[in-house]
């Protein structure tokens, strides 16, 4: 038995699983949906290397690995910036030289700020815009070769944001609009080249990213989120979406390629 980042037990798949041997990296692997991932991303058999700039929440993630029962062979990371070029250069060439390739690129690294547009700088803006969508971008860019080497795919974070009316994300639901966008684009680039991209779009998660950001502005009305709010007030979980990229990565998800899943409970059917 494994147990998972809630706490919970699920039969390990280990190499016996569908992506037994993949070899995968997972961008905000130190917490929320990116630990989640690994965990689940493991347990189905991957060899997963996490990259964030939190040394600390990586060290979690592996203390997490470890508990479930899995040797260091199926989790290693880097700390890092998704905006150093040269970190992801030096960051993909060694892994892909250790593991002998790489099969799968999830990014789920990012930022969220909740402000009115009004009060937001520009510089605010461009922040959340280039760390979410410039991230996106040059990570995909920097594994590119080697998932075409393997005839591998990329699963990206969207967010439900982009596609519907969220007060007080302008920034981060312009960014994830960005990423929808992009990834359309890529899939389309890259699918003679057997690459595959793709895209989850979760709504109201419990991470730490959803219950932490800055707080909200000051005269923020509350009652915009009122059709926001699922019956009891259900809550998804990082695990959630985790299985949701696990099919992406495997060959389930083989015949899906430029898509945007939305994970959200039915929030906005």
């Amino acid at each position: 038995m494994t147990k998972k980042p809630d706490g919970s037990s699920t039969s390990s798949a280990g190499d016996n699983g569908r992506l037994s041997g993949k070899r995968v990296v997972v961008t905000g692997a130190g917490s929320g949906i990116g630990r989640a991932t690994s965990m689940r991303l493991i347990d189905e058999g991957a060899i997963v290397l996490g990259v964030d700039r939190d040394h600390g929440g990586l060290e979690g993630t592996a203390s997490l690995v470890r508990e479930a029962g899995f040797d260091g062979g199926n989790f290693s990371f880097a700390v890092g910036s998704i905006l150093d070029e040269a970190f992801l250069k030096e960051t993909f060439e060694k892994f892909a030289a250790a593991a002998g390739g790489l099969d799968v690129l999830v990014n789920l690294a990012g930022i969220l700020r909740l402000s009115k547009v009004e009060d937001t700088s520009l510089a605010a803006f461009l922040e959340i815009v280039t760390v979410n969508l410039g991230g996106t971008f040059l990570v995909s860019k920097e594994a590119m070769s080697l998932l075409e080497a393997s005839q591998g795919c990329i699963i990206n974070a969207a967010s439900t944001s982009a596609l519907f009316g969220h007060p007080y994300v302008g920034s981060y639901a312009a960014s994830k609009g960005g990423i929808i966008s992009l990834t359309k684009a890529m899939a389309w680039e890259f699918m003679r080249r057997g690459v595959r991209v793709n895209a989850v779009a979760p709504g109201a998660i419990a991470t730490p990213m959803q219950s932490g950001p800055s707080g909200f502005p000051a005269g923020a009305d509350f009652s915009l989120f009122d059709h926001l709010t699922l019956p009891g007030g259900a809550e998804g979980r990082a695990e959630h979406v985790a299985g949701v990229i696990a099919m992406l990565a495997s060959e389930d998800g083989r015949h899906i390629n430029g898509e945007v899943i939305r994970i959200d409970g039915g929030l906005h059917s």
